[in-house]
């Protein structure tokens, strides 16, 4: 994957002097290992939900079911930034063992739990080891490959997220129909102990760029308090509580107020949680920005476009699958070519900009006439969506580890993993907004009954939803028209890159 000279040039020169270089399989080694430990981590996002009817049945608990999701995304995205800045205090191969640690020890409770309550703080902890493993495994692949060598890798890394998220929930179904709902936090374990063995050893030879840092413990305390305060305001409005109700209210304005407490800290702190220059730069700013709105969209779209075909196509929840799997096989396909082309154009940011604009015209098609299309159709425009947004995955990666010091992969990297986990949130309550106002309630909460009466044209509502789509992509292509095009350098050897 990469040549002794281009290993060399990864490491610095203080650090080549240090360690010897990596060799071919060392570096195939450590790679396979952290693709491992993220495609388990992006596999628990989405491979609980076959099993919550299963669950909610065996401990005797229906009501709380929601927190068994909510618990751990929630945990994931709080501890992403924490992690990646982690890395660049402790260095890479610490926090990842312990990340994974962490995630095995939660699936281990989560098995055996035998209460719900116990299920969910335990899927708690899986979030806290799940939600360090990407941005570390993103970052340990900028310690390895030189600039030019990371789009492939990154694009790999992007094709293993999105498989695993199609992957999750039929695994989920299959093992809770012939085996039991346990078997999804059993598989955790033999997995996850291959990750170690995997990259333990081999991450000792892990070029180190990790400096004296303090941990800002009231900076990291207010953007989590603020970020879980947000995110329980989008997870409940709509569907636990009304949107203008007191509860929810209450969060959204608490959230306000500590984002802008943790700005204040930010400006004020000695060493502050997020390196004030990340936030300034031009380049970073703006392609944090750019993956807030993009990847968010992707996030809305994989949740919206089965329900989408179900309420107002009429077609089945398998049928429907299969269409989101068009989405998503478009997304890995346009991945991939950001990978392959951003090493050979020296323009390479014309790759997410046409591709951007034909997501906002794949939208535009989609609000025409939302009623009228055919479920090949359908599916059709969202392959076409998934080429076109898809590249802005390995993109945000690849320009912000281009933008920052060697010494600040870690909390670069984890800072825009938390934006886009944050954006995601932010865009499916926008779109769950916009579906839930036509639904009839006045107290602006949908029920299963609701849907399932067919009463309601839901037609106009995702015309709306499909307007929003391409205003957010817009947005994100303004971010990205004002990103640096700044030069890939380092030795690539392509026939090498593409053939592993």
């Amino acid at each position: 994957m990469q040549s002794v000279e281009s290993a060399a040039f990864a490491r610095g020169p203080h650090d080549k002097a240090a360690l010897p270089p990596l060799d071919h399989a060392a570096i195939r080694t450590i790679i396979a290992g952290i693709m491992l430990a993220m495609f388990l981590s992006a596999l628990e996002q989405t491979i609980v939900a076959p099993a919550l009817p299963a669950i909610g049945k065996s401990l005797s608990d229906i009501d709380d079911l929601s927190w068994i999701v909510t618990a751990y995304l929630l945990a994931a995205t709080a501890a992403t930034p924490l992690f990646g800045k982690l890395t660049d205090i402790h260095g890479r191969r610490t926090i990842m063992l312990l990340a994974i640690g962490i995630f095995i020890l939660g699936s281990l409770v989560c098995a055996l739990a035998p209460t719900i309550w116990v299920l969910i703080i335990a899927r708690g902890l899986q979030g806290i080891g799940g939600g360090g493993l990407l941005p570390i495994a993103q970052t340990i692949i900028g310690d390895l490959l030189t600039p030019r060598e990371r789009p492939i890798a990154q694009a790999y890394t992007s094709v293993v997220f999105m498989s695993a998220s199609i992957l999750g929930p039929v695994l989920g179904g299959l093992l809770t129909d012939h085996l039991r709902w346990s078997f999804i936090f059993w598989l955790n374990l033999p997995l996850g102990t291959i990750a170690l063995a995997m990259t333990g050893r081999a991450l000792r030879r892990l070029p180190r760029h990790d400096r004296p840092h303090k941990l800002d413990i009231p900076g990291v305390a207010l953007m989590i308090a603020a970020a879980v305060a947000l995110l329980l305001a989008l997870d409940w409005g709509g569907t636990r509580y009304p949107w203008l109700s007191w509860p929810i209210v209450s969060l959204i304005a608490g959230s306000a107020m500590l984002w802008v407490l943790f700005a204040l800290r930010l400006l004020t702190a000695p060493e502050p949680f997020i390196p004030l220059a990340i936030l300034r730069g031009r380049t970073t700013a703006a392609i944090t920005c750019a993956a807030f709105f993009a990847i968010g969209t992707i996030i809305g779209v994989t949740i919206f476009a089965p329900l989408y075909c179900q309420i107002v196509l009429g077609a089945s929840a398998s049928v429907s699958g299969l269409a989101l799997i068009a989405f998503m096989g478009g997304a890995t396909i346009g991945s991939m070519l950001m990978g392959r082309l951003i090493v050979r154009l020296t323009h390479y940011m014309g790759v997410p900009i046409i591709g951007l604009l034909a997501g906002i015209a794949a939208f535009a098609f989609l609000a025409i006439d939302p009623a009228g299309l055919s479920l090949g159709t359908f599916a059709l425009l969202l392959g076409v969506l998934g080429i076109a947004i898809g590249p802005m995955y390995p993109c945000g990666t690849i320009v912000m580890q281009n933008a920052v010091k060697l010494h600040q992969l870690g909390t670069a990297t984890g800072t825009l993993n938390f934006f886009r986990l944050l954006g995601g949130a932010v865009i499916v309550a926008v779109f769950g907004a916009i579906v839930l106002g036509n639904a009839g309630d006045h107290a602006g909460v949908i029920t299963l009954e609701q849907l399932e009466a067919g009463h309601v044209d839901f037609a106009p509502a995702f015309r709306l939803v499909f307007v929003a789509g391409a205003v957010f992509l817009i947005i994100a292509l303004g971010c990205i028209l004002f990103v640096e095009e700044r030069p890939l350098h380092g030795p690539v050897r392509l026939d090498d890159a593409t053939a592993q």
